[in-house]
């Protein structure tokens, strides 16, 4: 399988609302979405991808995920990392990742919600350490979350 990493176009904004949708409602459904699809998609095109740093994972001309970054307060984030579900565990959202800890300067940050444990394990695996617990008083979800960070190790990248 050939996965193209590229930057996001304008063209994809209904593709990558498709991905964040499901993803959310079939993966993380822990955590309810508390904007109505329609809104989401404007989002989407409004904001999050004219603001940048956006790379869509695309196969045989699919977009089967997506990885939004930012840099504020001195650290990198990592603002959103999405899969289309039937394409979760091909390895697709490490090279994502690997994207991600590649390009931006450490350390990189996200946030995941404390009962997504599929992408705890994800994260944990790839070196992200948790470094504050949350009420979900700071998310929109109001859902507990965690704060991970990753930076390089001193032998290398893990």
């Amino acid at each position: 399988m050939i996965v193209d990493l590229r930057a996001v176009t304008p063209a994809d904004a209904e593709s990558v609302a498709d991905v964040y949708l499901r993803s959310r409602k079939e993966l993380v459904a822990c955590a309810p979405l508390v904007h109505a699809d329609g809104s989401v998609r404007k989002w989407i095109r409004e904001h999050l991808l004219p603001a940048g740093g956006t790379t869509v994972a695309v196969v045989e001309d699919l977009v089967v995920g997506f990885l939004s970054v930012s840099n504020r307060d001195g650290c990198s984030f990592i603002d959103q990392l999405y899969l289309l579900p039937g394409w979760v565990g091909l390895g697709i959202g490490t090279q994502l990742l690997e994207l991600a800890r590649n390009t931006l300067p450490a350390p990189i940050r996200l946030y995941a919600f404390q009962c997504n444990h599929r992408a705890r394990y994800f994260y944990e695996r790839r070196g992200f350490l948790a470094v504050s617990f949350g009420d979900g008083a700071g998310n929109e979800e109001q859902c507990p979350d965690v704060l991970y960070e990753w930076r390089p190790s001193e032998r290398g990248a893990s």
